[in-house]
């Protein structure tokens, strides 16, 4: 079996197509692609972009590669913890429970991780599915 790497070309690749995303929805992104240790593998800033969009993207990213699971549901799943656990795992830098982080598996390995901010919830999650969607196509 191959093991699952996320290659600049792949990179490129993912970060085109989530771009080509947002410019569909009219939204102005940062994206950043995390390989599964957090590290960040690439990144694009649109023009426009919100500057702090740029360290909440990366953070998105980082947060659903650490935490194995998408932003939005990290922000379900504390809902259901007590203030002083939410409080005290958001208070660790870079961790955010912001939606438009999601994780990257292959065969189940944790490849990495998308992280999109700039605009809605919804155009953030779109971006970060057409990155993820392109490596799937791509390693297929």
């Amino acid at each position: 079996m191959r093991s699952p790497i996320l290659s600049a070309p792949i990179v490129e690749r993912m970060l085109t197509s989530a771009r080509a995303q947002a410019e569909a929805d009219g939204a102005r992104l940062c994206i950043a692609v995390v390989d599964a240790a957090g590290g960040l593998a690439g990144f694009l800033r649109m023009p426009e972009a919100f500057s702090i969009s740029t360290d909440l993207s990366i953070d998105k990213a980082w947060t659903a590669a650490g935490m194995r699971l998408s932003t939005a549901d990290l922000a379900d799943a504390l809902a259901q913890e007590s203030e002083q656990v939410r409080a005290g795992l958001l208070r660790r830098p870079r961790l955010t429970d912001v939606p438009g982080g999601l994780p990257l598996f292959d065969a189940g390995y944790l490849v990495g991780a998308v992280g999109a901010s700039g605009g809605s919830t919804e155009q953030d999650i779109r971006a970060a599915e057409a990155a993820i969607g392109t490596y799937l196509e791509m390693v297929s």
